[in-house]
């Protein structure tokens, strides 16, 4: 099929790169002309697992470009919207400037049958204005919602082989076009599902809130943990065994981050406050709150472990991506933590395999090195803040070997506390005693 997708930052890019590969004709637009000259030349730009090499195979073998111009799109019969909703700058509400402004801009290109599908994360209610917006067009294009569920670090896989798909349309006619697109997955057994508008949107903002609150909740178990003695980890294990709850997103730690988890909720409170039903996601407030602690908790614990202040004392700080496998810092609990200590008179040292040119750029007050072991030469505390592979495999031996002091805080409780209780190290794990 001949394709568009209209935005090509994160999601854009990716889904672009991966309907190519699955053998659809797509033309990526973007009015980034410095992102569109990158992807074109078969630059991915930012880290993103698998995408250099789908991205190369689908640009050589023609099926994928990218362009500046949005009369370019003609020819195509789905166009994917794929923009960001950013929080705006005075509320918790979504932007949908960019999301409006791709609409307006696509109307002159849209011909009758051609699809336009939403892929953006929107509040409730705006596919259908929208739709209401490509009818008075008057091209006899048809409008659908199909939310992503890509998670950073897999996005690629999530693309080509999605554990769910979702539909939200108003006429039955999307249905089959949207099948074609996405046949390769639907093939390899991958659940579809068709909604209305709604269902469709509310679908992504759930998903979100739910995990939010999952991670949220075993938080709130470690605050517990630390004032009873408690030990966290132990208790995720437990209450992970029962099938109803379940062990995966019980990992007690710094919390959540990036671009899209504390923006989305954010946006579902404000959005249900406007339906008049803010009471009924009052809770996703807490869970920001109990979130937004966490970071608070691991600062007051580098100074509690220095003895009352970290004035003067160097930290590590390992990892500064919002999570492993990405370079995206956008609301990063580990970037947030050492622009903390920083303005608490550490000497802030920051390593990251991925992110630190995307930290350096919103911080540039830290001091940053590629080198782990740089990082770590002479440190009065060493703090694990995103759980790289690299990081969690480290050899306590070897950093007590460099490290002036050997005192380590595990913000995501990923370490092998015993191992390094072992090497000398005194050991603090969030909710542990």
């Amino acid at each position: 099929m001949k394709l568009s997708v209209i935005g090509c930052g994160y999601l854009g890019a990716v889904h672009a790169s991966a309907m190519a590969e699955l053998g659809h004709e797509v033309v990526g637009v973007d009015v980034d002309a410095g992102k569109i000259a990158s992807l074109a030349a078969g630059r991915a730009p930012f880290f993103e697992p698998g995408l250099p090499e789908i991205l190369a195979s689908a640009l050589e073998t023609g099926r994928l470009r990218f362009t500046t111009d949005m009369a370019e799109v003609q020819g195509a019969s789905v166009h994917f919207v794929a923009v960001g909703t950013p929080q705006s700058k005075d509320s918790y509400a979504a932007d949908l400037t960019y999301v409006d402004g791709a609409i307006e801009s696509l109307l002159p290109y849209l011909s009758e049958g051609d699809l336009v599908v939403g892929k953006s994360t929107v509040p409730v209610g705006t596919a259908a204005r929208l739709a209401e917006i490509v009818d008075a067009g008057g091209s006899g294009a048809m409008l659908a919602w199909n939310p992503e569920f890509l998670r950073e670090g897999y996005a690629v896989k999530d693309t080509i082989e999605p554990d769910r798909l979702v539909y939200g349309v108003a006429d039955d006619r999307a249905v089959p076009i949207l099948d074609e697109v996405y046949a390769s997955a639907i093939g390899g057994g991958s659940p579809r599902l068709v909604t209305d508008y709604a269902t469709a949107e509310l679908v992504k903002v759930a998903a979100n809130a739910f995990l939010a609150t999952k991670i949220s909740f075993i938080n709130a178990m470690a605050e517990i943990a630390e004032v009873t003695g408690a030990d966290v980890t132990q208790l995720a294990d437990a209450i992970g065994h029962d099938a109803r709850i379940g062990r995966r997103f019980l990992n007690a730690g710094v919390g959540f981050g990036g671009g899209c988890l504390p923006k989305d909720i954010r946006a579902f409170t404000a959005r249900a406050e406007e339906l008049g039903r803010g009471e009924s996601v009052a809770f996703l407030k807490e869970v920001d709150a109990i979130n937004m602690r966490r970071r608070d908790r691991v600062a007051d614990l580098a100074v509690e472990v220095l003895g009352g202040s970290v004035f003067g004392r160097k930290v590590a700080v390992l990892g500064v991506s919002f999570k492993p496998h990405s370079d995206d810092v956008r609301d990063s609990p580990a970037l947030d933590v050492a622009v903390r200590l920083k303005g608490l008179g550490a000497d802030v040292v920051v390593t990251d395999p991925e992110g630190l040119d995307n930290a350096r750029a919103r911080h540039p007050q830290l001091l940053y090195t590629e080198v782990t072991d740089e990082a770590l030469r002479h440190a009065d505390l060493t703090v694990l803040v995103t759980e790289w592979p690299e990081y969690t495999a480290l050899d306590p031996e070897h950093v007590a070997s460099i490290v002036r002091q050997p005192l380590v805080i595990d913000a995501r409780n990923a370490l092998d506390s015993a191992a390094w209780k072992a090497a000398g190290f005194a050991y603090t794990g969030l909710g542990r005693s």
